[in-house]
C-alpha cells in the first residue's frame, strides 16, 4: 500500500477537488478526527442537544439529537409540521425511565409510519432504556423509526360534525344629498347568511351547507364581522365578513351586507344595498347580493314630490318585495333550539309616511317624512335604514354578524375563547355556541 504525505491539498485549476473514482471507499481510521471549518454538504448529522429534556412536552427540530429525562412526568414530543426526505431525529432515554413515564410522539401535520395524527393514532414508547432514531420518508408513510423497541399506539378521538350558522355584518346606510339636492338613502343590504343545520335554506335561495368535521386538539378561528357605518352622502359602509377558519377545513366566509346608496346605485354585498331616490327622478338601482347568502337590494322610486328609496336586500328576499322601500326578510333558523329569523334588510327612507319598515330579521326602519329611523340589530346582520335628504340627514348603521356553532355533547372540548354563549343539553342532545364577537374553539 503506498502512502503520501501531505499538509494540503489544493486544486492545480479552478476550485474542485476530486478524491477517488465511483464505487471507491475512503476509509476513516479509529481515533482519528474529521473537522469541518466551512460547509459541508451531502452529510448527514445530528446535533445532540446539550440540555437535558425534563417538561412535559418537547417541540422537536429536524436534526437534533434529544435526551429525555421522564423521571417526573411523561412527555410529548411533537415533530416539525413540515419535513424534507432525509431529515433525521432521535430520542434517547436519559435515566432509563420511559417504563415509567413513557414519551408521546405526536407527528403533528404529517404521517408516522403512514398513520395521521390528525384521523389514527400517536406511538408511544414505554420500554425503559429506549433510544428511538425516526427518518422522514415523504407523505405516504412519513417519518419511520430505524431504530426502536416496542411501541404500543394511543387512538385518538376521531373527527366530528359540526354544524354552522354564519351571517356578516349588515350594511350600513345613507342620506342625502351627495349630488343633486332631494336625494334619500336606500337601506343597507342584509350580511350574507350561509346555514348547515337540519337542511335549512342558507340566503339567496341557496339550500343548506355540507356539516363541518372537526378534529380534536385543532383550533378554530371564529369572526364576527361588524355592522356597516351609516354616513352622509356616501360615507357608509358595507358590512364586515364573518367566518370560521382551521387548518383542516375549507373557510366558511359570509359576505358583509351592501351599503345602502345616496345618488349612486346601491352596493354588493351579502344582500345587495337599495338604491336611493329623489333628485328630480334620478333614482338609482339597488346592488346585488352574493349567490347562496342573500338577495338583491330594491330601486329608488320617484313620484314627485314622493320619494321612496329600495330597500336593502335580505337573506330571504329581495328589498321592495313587501312594498316600496322596505327592506327584504331574512331566514329563520332553528339551530339554536328555537326559530329565529335573523338577515332582515334595512328600509329605505321615504319623503312621505307611513314609514318603510325593515326586513324581518333585524332590518332597520327608513327615515320618513322628518322622522328618524332605525338601525339594524346587532347579532343578526340586519342592515340600517335608509336617512332622508333633511332634518334628521342621516342614515343608520348595520348590525352586527353571528356566528353558531351546534355539535354533539359528547363532543364539545370545552375550550374557547372570545366568550361565547355555551348551551349545553340543546334538544337534549347537543352543545350550541353562539359567537356574538370574534374568538376561537379547540375541537
Amino acid at each position: 500500500m503506498s502512502e503520501i504525505k501531505v499538509n494540503k491539498i489544493s486544486p492545480r485549476s479552478g476550485t474542485d477537488i476530486t478524491l477517488g473514482d465511483s464505487g471507491d471507499n475512503f476509509i476513516i481510521p479509529s481515533g482519528a478526527t474529521l473537522t469541518n471549518n466551512g460547509t459541508a454538504s451531502g452529510f448527514a448529522s445530528i446535533a445532540w442537544q446539550s440540555t437535558i429534556v425534563t417538561g412535559t412536552t418537547l417541540s422537536a427540530v429536524a436534526g437534533n439529537g434529544y435526551w429525555i429525562d421522564t423521571t417526573s412526568n411523561a412527555c410529548t414530543i411533537t415533530l416539525p409540521a413540515s419535513a424534507s426526505v432525509g431529515d433525521q431525529i432521535i430520542f434517547s432515554d436519559y435515566k432509563r425511565t420511559w417504563g415509567t413515564n413513557a414519551i408521546t410522539i405526536n407527528a403533528n401535520s404529517l404521517n408516522y409510519q403512514g398513520y395521521s395524527s390528525s384521523t389514527g393514532s400517536n406511538p408511544i414508547y414505554n420500554t425503559s432504556g429506549q433510544s428511538v432514531s425516526i427518518i422522514y420518508s415523504g407523505a405516504t408513510q412519513g417519518w419511520i423509526p430505524t431504530t426502536d423497541d416496542d411501541v404500543s399506539w394511543k387512538s385518538l378521538p376521531p373527527p366530528y360534525s359540526v354544524d354552522f350558522l354564519v351571517i356578516a355584518g349588515g350594511g350600513g346606510a345613507n342620506s342625502g344629498p351627495d349630488g343633486p339636492a332631494g336625494f334619500n338613502g336606500g337601506g343597507g343590504g342584509a350580511g350574507g347568511y350561509r346555514n348547515s343545520y337540519n337542511s335549512e335554506s342558507s340566503g339567496g335561495g341557496g339550500s343548506a351547507e355540507t356539516s363541518l368535521t372537526f378534529s380534536v386538539g385543532t383550533v378554530y378561528t371564529i369572526t364576527v364581522g361588524a355592522g356597516g357605518t351609516a354616513g352622509t352622502g356616501s360615507t357608509a359602509t358595507n358590512g364586515g365578513d364573518s367566518s370560521i377558519s382551521g387548518s383542516d377545513i375549507t373557510t366558511i366566509t359570509s359576505t358583509g351586507g351592501g351599503e345602502g346608496s345616496s345618488s349612486i346605485a346601491g352596493a354588493d354585498g351579502g344582500s345587495g344595498g337599495g338604491g336611493s331616490s329623489g333628485g328630480g327622478g334620478a333614482s338609482t338601482s339597488g346592488g346585488s347580493g352574493t349567490a347562496n347568502q342573500g338577495y338583491g337590494g330594491g330601486i329608488g322610486y320617484d313620484n314627485p314630490p314622493f320619494y321612496n328609496s329600495g330597500g336593502g336586500g335580505g337573506a330571504g328576499e329581495a328589498g321592495n318585495t313587501d312594498a316600496n322601500g322596505y327592506g327584504g326578510d331574512g331566514v329563520a333558523s332553528t339551530i339554536t333550539g328555537s326559530s329565529v329569523t335573523r338577515g332582515g334588510g334595512g328600509a329605505g327612507a321615504s319623503s312621505a309616511a307611513p314609514q318603510p319598515l325593515g326586513g324581518d330579521g333585524g332590518g332597520g326602519n327608513g327615515g320618513y317624512a322628518g322622522n328618524a329611523g332605525t338601525a339594524g340589530t346587532a347579532n343578526t346582520g340586519g342592515g340600517g335604514g335608509g336617512g332622508q335628504n333633511g332634518a334628521p340627514a342621516q342614515g343608520y348603521a348595520g348590525g352586527s354578524g353571528v356566528v353558531i356553532l351546534r355539535m354533539a355533547d359528547a363532543n364539545y372540548s370545552g375550550t374557547t375563547t372570545g366568550s361565547p354563549t355555551v348551551t349545553t343539553g340543546v334538544d337534549g342532545t347537543d352543545t350550541v355556541l353562539v359567537f356574538t364577537g370574534s374568538g376561537s374553539y379547540t375541537g
